[in-house]
């Protein structure tokens, strides 16, 4: 997308810094809009030092006003921006959803030019294919896709692909999207390593079971938090391989995996079990499963996502929950808008962003989420 710098050497007669300052205003996209250097930047793609100058000379010149340290608002009446229509497909009620949609509501909302095209795709295939159709139908400018079956994500991203309609996917890859999510195999060593380390302070003995609940409808990229729990597993159990593992199917309903979870424990013998779960769910429910078969003290239990639920149960005197990784979903919105508005600038955006990872604990949860509900502390 051509600029008014761009255009202007073409012209002789046109004054740089005049036109570099008019850049610096247009990166102001409401009259209330607080902007910092690098945002101004960042919109820009000026230097630092020169972007730094030039606010200076407009806020002496009483067309910008310094609210904070680094941080500006334009004292000039915009003119309306054209209003940007976001499609945003959610994947289902869950907690972790919950969290991305409300972070994406927010972040949108903080946007005088955004409107929000929201859909349900509720854990669905089909739901999710029909979506896709209506959100087609409504023009959208750019879709955040945020569905689970890697089966359909094919013909999804084909058909928004056919209509011109750039896509964002949320932890689950579609073909030629960008993805913004879980870098899951890391995700996964980190469990991995934090459920070894756990078993050679608890268990002298040894584990002697690796109880694995994945999800296979998710495709390959979620699989590797799988493998990184093995892989982290042994990194810290030398004995890794001489124990049985054991693949469930986490798909479903915490009651459904609880049933998953419940009828392998009644065809088999009692064991000093690893557990490693694709997400909290699973990892709640096989805990649940060990304490009413009476033996939670044979389970060490690792979770993904860092979920509400998952933060509660690792507040629990004597839980068998070693951790979680977090994912902070309540992070997302603000940097996915931020992502969709560059997509639709022309500007350059990953192919792939992922997002920060951190192991929750008992020992602490209460530091990263010291008020549950509200936004955890920055990472170190």
């Amino acid at each position: 997308m051509a600029t008014i710098a761009d255009a202007s050497s073409r012209d002789r007669n046109a004054a740089q810094a005049v036109l570099r300052a008019c850049e610096v205003l247009k990166c102001f996209r409401s009259e209330s809009e607080v902007v910092a250097l690098p945002d101004v930047v960042d919109r820009t793609s000026l230097s630092r030092t020169t972007a730094f100058r030039l606010l200076k000379s407009l806020v002496q010149g009483g067309l910008l006003e310094r609210v904070g340290r680094g941080e500006y608002r334009s004292l000039v009446r915009t003119r309306s921006s054209r209003i940007i229509r976001l499609g945003f497909a959610e994947q289902t009620n869950s907690e972790f959803s919950r969290a991305v949609t409300e972070g994406i509501q927010r972040a949108a909302s903080a946007k005088e030019n955004i409107q929000l095209v929201m859909v349900n795709n509720r854990y669905s295939a089909a739901e999710a294919l029909r979506n896709a159709e209506y959100l087609i139908r409504e023009n959208v400018d750019l879709v955040l896709e945020f569905q689970t079956h890697q089966r359909v994500a094919t013909k999804i991203a084909a058909r928004f692909q056919e209509a011109n309609i750039p896509v964002i996917a949320i932890e689950i890859p579609h073909p030629g999207a960008t993805y913004f999510g879980a870098n899951n195999y890391e995700a996964g060593l980190i469990a991995g390593r934090a459920l070894g380390r756990w078993t050679k302070q608890h268990w002298p003995g040894g584990a002697e079971q690796v109880l694995l609940l994945g999800l296979p409808i998710a495709g390959p990229l979620p699989r590797l938090r799988i493998t990184g729990t093995v892989d982290g597993l042994r990194s810290e159990l030398p004995y890794y391989d001489t124990m049985s593992c054991v693949h469930l199917d986490g798909k479903g309903s915490f009651e459904q995996i609880l049933g998953v979870v419940r009828k392998h424990l009644s065809r088999s013998k009692p064991r000093r079990t690893l557990v490693g779960a694709v997400n909290d769910p699973c990892a709640l429910a096989a805990l649940r499963a060990f304490e009413e078969a009476g033996c939670a003290q044979l389970c060490s239990v690792v979770g993904q996502n860092g979920t509400l639920a998952a933060r509660q149960e690792l507040r629990r005197r004597g839980t068998q929950l070693v951790g979680s990784v977090a994912y902070f979903p309540e992070r997302y919105g603000e940097e996915l808008i931020r992502m969709a508005v560059r997509l639709l600038e022309h500007k350059p955006v990953p192919s792939a962003v992922f997002v920060a990872h951190k192991l929750l604990t008992p020992q602490n949860v209460d530091l990263l989420y010291p008020l549950d509900g509200t936004s955890p502390v920055e990472l170190m």
